[in-house]
């Protein structure tokens, strides 16, 4: 179902990756960070690539595609996502064959599977994919997360569709995604659904803890909820983020982010027209105008990215900056140094660029 594409890496300097077809822009940049090399997955036309660096995200080698399918959904943060783990990289994204049909398709998969694929020399090459889900096509709206372990155990939550109503599953790999255990139902909300179109979020607390973020569909609202687990299959009652409420009628298309700061669990995440920080238990902190936020920790200091008119802005302890004009769909990860790296759709291209201490 999955061609694979095995290209060698050369060493380029790259900053602005150009889409390589005009009528298929590059989408949904996401990236990770081990040591000096970081790793920048994003998708275009109906292929996934992953483009690395050695030297902190100073320059690029040439984009190397991991696969290719006949439908990859690449909108509202439906892309592909990657870590590093026991030594490898993993990239997983939901893709099928077949386009869905009916007026909220959207180009989305009809059979989407969530895969992952690993290389196992540094982004040179990648081997065959194996698929994450138990139950065909239940993953096929697209939105999914992955965090990996210090252990180097994997854990994917989805949007899950094997019922009717839309619910929170996740599955766990132990040998660096290769292969995937049974799929765990994490949350089904009591009115049926939880919010059918944003994206969830995975983190691993300082203590091991795993830690799973999605925004629930609940009495009219929709709010952001944490559940925890300890070994990634029995999961604890899941806890309301922030003490106010959005009630709406519709998915806000926003699924936030988490982070740690000292050892605390930080999540941002959108209501209405504005961002919020809350950590669990403690009420929201308004940031401001904006969406599309993303997080990232230097270790006793938070950074947010988020879009704002169009505009890049980075924030940090109350501090605003714009970096980047014509701006969708931000990444952000923080760099051993203390500096943090910034990617974004603009034009069409991904766009990469250092932002924060030690400009």
């Amino acid at each position: 179902m999955l061609a694979l594409a095995v290209i060698a890496l050369t060493q380029l300097a790259f900053t602005d990756f150009k889409p390589v077809v005009a009528d298929a822009p590059n989408r949904e940049p996401r990236m990770a960070v081990s040591g000096h090399t970081v790793a920048l997955a994003y998708g275009s036309g109906n292929g996934i690539y992953v483009a690395t660096s050695v030297d902190d995200g100073t320059t690029f080698g040439k984009p190397v595609q991991v696969g290719t399918a006949s439908v990859v959904p690449l909108s509202r943060h439906r892309g592909p996502r990657i870590v590093f783990a026991k030594g490898a990289m993993v990239v997983t994204a939901v893709v099928g064959e077949k386009e869905a049909a009916g007026t909220h398709a959207h180009g989305l998969p009809a059979d989407g599977d969530l895969f992952a694929w690993r290389s196992a020399d540094g982004g040179k090459t990648w081997g065959r994919p194996s698929r994450v889900n138990d139950v065909p096509a239940a993953p096929r709206e697209g939105l999914h997360t992955l965090v990996a372990k210090p252990n180097g155990d994997l854990f994917a939550a989805w949007l899950d569709l094997r019922q009717e109503g839309t619910r929170l599953y996740g599955a766990s790999s132990k040998d660096g995604g290769l292969t995937w255990g049974a799929n765990v139902k994490l949350y089904e909300s009591p009115d049926g659904t939880i919010c059918q179109c944003c994206h969830p979020n995975a983190s691993v607390a300082g203590d091991g803890t795993l830690e799973v973020m999605w925004r629930n569909c609940l009495d009219g609202a929709r709010d952001f909820y944490l559940i925890r687990a300890l070994d990634g299959q029995t999961f604890g009652k899941a806890q309301k983020l922030g003490e106010g409420t959005w009630k709406i009628n519709a998915c806000p298309m926003d699924g936030g982010d988490l982070t740690h700061v000292d050892g605390k669990t930080v999540s941002v995440w959108r209501r209405m027209e504005d961002i919020y920080i809350a950590e669990p238990g403690k009420a929201e902190v308004k940031v401001g105008p904006g969406h599309d936020v993303m997080a990232a920790s230097t270790g006793h200091s938070l950074w947010l990215l988020y879009v704002q008119g169009g505009k890049a802005m980075l924030w940090n302890d109350g501090k605003i900056q714009q970096v980047g004009e014509d701006v969708t769909f931000p990444a952000l990860v923080a760099l051993g140094d203390g500096r943090l790296l910034a990617a974004w759709e603009q034009g069409g291209a991904i766009v990469v660029k250092k932002v924060g201490q030690q400009q």
